[in-house]
């Protein structure tokens, strides 16, 4: 499935009201803690996680990350390229510590 396509579908499930963008910014940073929490507790807990697990959780991150694209009217693939342009400017060899600590696209380093 492409991302535009997953976007238009989930829309389908959206609850239109006022405060969407409330809505939905609280709900990908609630669902992005129970992705932090499968973690926490594989790392700390001794607990196993699955792949379907980590599958649902961040699944339901992508879909309120879709909804709030859609309120700014932007696509989801419009979302990724510009990541990933930013991240290939950033990294342009790949991920290096020495561009990460000298990063020079962040207002106030050089």
């Amino acid at each position: 499935m492409k991302l535009n396509e997953y976007q238009k579908i989930s829309e389908r499930t959206a609850n239109r009201h006022e405060n969407e963008l409330l809505n939905y910014g609280l709900g990908l940073t609630g669902e992005a803690g129970e992705v932090a929490d499968l973690i926490k507790k594989s790392q700390f807990h001794g607990h196993s996680v699955s792949a379907a697990e980590i599958k649902k959780e961040l699944g339901d991150v992508l879909w309120y990350l879709s909804q709030i694209a859609s309120l700014a009217d932007l696509s989801l693939e419009e979302v990724a390229q510009a990541n990933i342009d930013k991240l290939a400017k950033r990294y342009p060899e790949g991920f290096s510590v020495t561009r990460s600590k000298n990063r020079n696209d962040v207002e106030g380093s050089e």
